[in-house]
């Protein structure tokens, strides 16, 4: 096995190591006392030189200018409005010629994305700030591009806010909860194709297209509600209530979509042809540079093919002018990534055609110009295209699949520009019109480092430099974090990172605490910075090590891939050598092995003790999938094609089969109302190893969700797993 080191930082004499404090679960979990700032709410302004930022408690929104990083004036001010409506601001948008702002405040999150708010238009020139609309509660309330509208959901229907007339009318009126969704996703597009808006204007304003759900046909799934007291719900004081919503398992019925268009002078609504009698999603519409046509991006049930459909809203025909298909399936990164070009006749498509995540050029026509970037690594992440310079900008990670770097290309892909200079893990984000772009760097033993440059890269100022957390950093005995890579016993190498305990003697033998994730497309193992649950076990003289398996993200397809259609078979293997290799480590206790993991690390936590044949003394496992059969329709699909052609794959990977065969102690942790990795999988898998004679350990959180948090729960989770390896590691 191959058995590369690599220390990050100095290990410092015992004698000021004793004078320093060392991390506790309070600094981790109340104190927030290695959180890095950030840079947050700063939004470009049009002309690319100017960006407006939150300020002043939420009350003010101010402007800036890049160069100088100086005020040049504020937008909207509460203080000043007579009789404002609301105190503070949670959220803002301009509109396009910036003569208007779109704000909210009250809050409401439904699931991962979606909130409803109340929603505010103030008018720069007047200063007048009036509500959307009556009774507040909106959803994705968005300006029409000439500014004069604005189109938004309440209660699953469209309205649109006349701004010139004061006037609001729905364009919609058949939205239902748990029946007819206009203009939002439903909960499984929402969760597994990352958006929360489902309309979009075209760019003359003169139509509005939506996507509708009806998820009449779905199976609906509740889950129990409790008094409880972060909040208290009184109401269910003696008789418990009940959550019921819309929740498409693997191979069942999943919402039927339809693409509609209205015109804004005619008033009509149109649908669009979508000829396709098999399954599909429309995950995304986005408008083309051309009036009246409208891109519809659509993929097949198994997520295998991808489609670019092009509308004509007059007549509602549609043409297919590109196919992207894959013999495992399309990753959904797909979605955003995909611009047309202001010229109208070509769109830059970010795939994976020769195996690796590249930059493709193609015509209106669907025919390819060229791939733009090639090699052997992955695009991370495009940022977009400068129409001026004709140049893309994109995240990838060249140098290494640890490590992240800014670069610029040409359309040619001839000319390449890297704008990023340290090595680690850098990410950006640039002015409307890319003339400069916010640079957030970080790396294993540099906290966020976040700074300005012009477009060639050009350092102009720091905005962030997290001194004072550097500072209080010197207070703390940190064991730095250690790279290393191992060869798996087919002889693939894995990439992992370990923190020795904080008295580290090498002719010692220390417990161990593997923690991982293991998800599809996933990277537990970056140059990135983090203090956590490590640090205080750590201090707990614990040695905490991470790998990432087969699987994982930015190592080409292959790699990425390698788990299609059984998921968790590969993942566990992988973790179970690297356990083992761990063992064999002449400073670690191969008979004190324990590995955990949340959501996915929770699936591969249950396997691991059950494919592990003793390699683990403990394992815990929060919110974890026991069996695919229970998690959603898309992601699963994705993965793992539908469990009526894939049984095996669904059930031999499936820790509620392999129950008979655990070993180890084994500690489940679940929220009852968990809207995504339901309560139902640590259910069914304790009902199982009941029936085999296991004995194991659990603990519930009422009314909490697949976060399990809120109040004093994180500190109380971390607290009982921490006593819990104690005890019994």
């Amino acid at each position: 096995m191959n058995k590369t080191f690599l220390l990050i930082g100095l290990l410092l004499p015992l004698s000021l190591l004793s004078q320093k404090k060392t991390v506790t679960l309070e600094d981790l979990n109340k104190n927030n006392t290695f959180l890095s700032k950030s840079v947050n709410g700063l939004e470009s302004m049009n002309d690319g030189i100017h960006y407006t930022t939150l300020e002043n408690n939420a009350t003010q929104i101010v402007k800036y200018a890049y160069a100088t990083g100086k005020q040049v004036s504020v937008l909207l001010d509460l203080e000043k409005i007579e009789d404002a409506p609301i105190q503070s601001i949670q959220g803002y948008e301009l509109n396009n010629d910036e003569s208007k702002i779109l704000v909210y405040n009250n809050k409401k999150d439904i699931y991962r994305r979606s909130f409803t708010a109340d929603f505010y238009v103030y008018d720069l020139k007047s200063k007048e700030l009036n509500p959307l609309s009556e009774g507040g509660n909106q959803q994705v309330a968005t300006f029409s591009p000439d500014g004069y509208m604005v189109a938004f959901v309440k209660e699953n229907d469209i309205y649109i806010s006349n701004l010139r007339f004061g006037t609001v009318a729905p364009i919609t009126n058949d939205g239902e909860i748990n029946k007819i969704i206009n203009g939002i996703p439903d909960w499984v597009y929402e969760e597994e194709f990352s958006y929360n808006k489902a309309l979009e204007w075209s760019p003359n304003s003169t139509e509005l297209a939506y996507v509708r759900f009806d998820e009449s046909k779905v199976k609906e799934f509740s889950f129990p509600l409790y008094k409880g007291s972060q909040p208290a719900n009184e109401e269910y004081a003696l008789y418990p209530g009940e959550y019921t919503f819309k929740y498409p398992k693997a191979g069942e019925t999943n919402s039927e979509v339809s693409v509609r268009v209205f015109n804004i002078k005619n008033r009509t609504t149109k649908t669009m042809t979508i000829k396709d009698t098999e399954d599909y999603y429309i995950p995304r519409i986005r408008w083309t540079q051309q009036d009246g046509m409208l891109g519809i991006l659509k993929m097949n049930r198994l997520q295998n093919q991808f489609d670019l459909l092009i509308a004509n809203t007059a007549s509602t025909l549609t043409k297919t002018i590109f196919t992207d298909r894959n013999k495992y399936f399309v990753e959904e990164t797909v979605l955003d990534n995909l611009t047309f070009l202001d010229d109208g006749k070509h769109f830059i498509y970010v795939g994976e055609m020769d195996g690796y995540n590249h930059i493709y050029l193609y015509t209106m026509a669907g025919m390819q110009v060229r791939q733009i970037t090639k090699g052997k690594w992955d695009v991370m992440d495009f940022y977009g295209y400068d129409t001026q310079k004709k140049m893309l900008y994109y995240q990838a990670a060249q140098n290494s699949p640890l490590e992240r770097e800014i670069y610029a290309v040409d359309l040619n892909g001839k000319k390449k520009y890297k704008l990023s200079e340290n090595k680690g893990t850098n990410d950006a984000a640039f002015s409307s019109n890319f003339n400069y772009f916010i640079n957030t760097y970080q790396s294993l033993t540099t906290p966020k480092q976040i700074t300005l440059h012009n477009q060639d890269g050009k350092l102009i100022r720091t905005l962030e430099d997290n001194a004072d957390l550097q500072n209080k950093l010197k207070e703390y005995q940190i064991s730095p974090k250690e790279f290393f890579t191992f060869k798996n016993s087919e002889g693939i190498v894995l990439n992992g990172w370990m923190v020795k305990p904080l008295d580290f003697n090498p002719n010692k033998k220390y417990p161990v605490l593997m923690t991982q994730y293991s998800g599809p497309n996933s990277q537990e193992v970056t140059d990135s910075w983090e203090i956590g649950w490590e640090q205080y076990l750590a201090a707990q003289g614990y040695l905490v090590a991470c790998v990432d398996p087969r699987g994982t993200g930015a190592r080409g397809q292959e790699f990425r891939k390698s788990t299609y259609m059984q998921l968790g078979k590969l993942e566990s293997d992988d973790q179970i050598e690297a356990a083992k290799y761990l063992g064999s480590l002449p400073y670690c206790d191969s008979e004190r092995i324990a590995i955990w993991g949340w959501s996915y690390g929770g699936f591969m936590s249950a396997s691991c003790l059950s494919k592990g044949n003793g390699t683990f003394k403990v394992g815990i496992a929060v919110a974890p999938v026991t069996n695919w059969r229970y998690y959603d329709s898309v992601y699963t699909e994705r993965y793992m094609r539908r469990p009526q052609g894939n049984p095996k794959g669904y059930d031999e990977n499936s820790p509620i089969n392999m129950a008979d065969n655990l070993t180890g102690r084994l500690f489940l942790i679940h929220g009852t109302a968990d809207d995504n990795v339901h309560y139902q999988n640590s259910m069914e898998y304790v009902d199982q190893l009941v029936k085999t004679g296991k004995q194991f350990d659990m603990f519930v959180y009422p009314n909490r969700n697949h976060n399990i948090k809120g109040g004093n729960t994180r500190m109380h989770l971390y607290q009982m797993m921490s006593d819990y390896l104690k005890r019994n590691l």
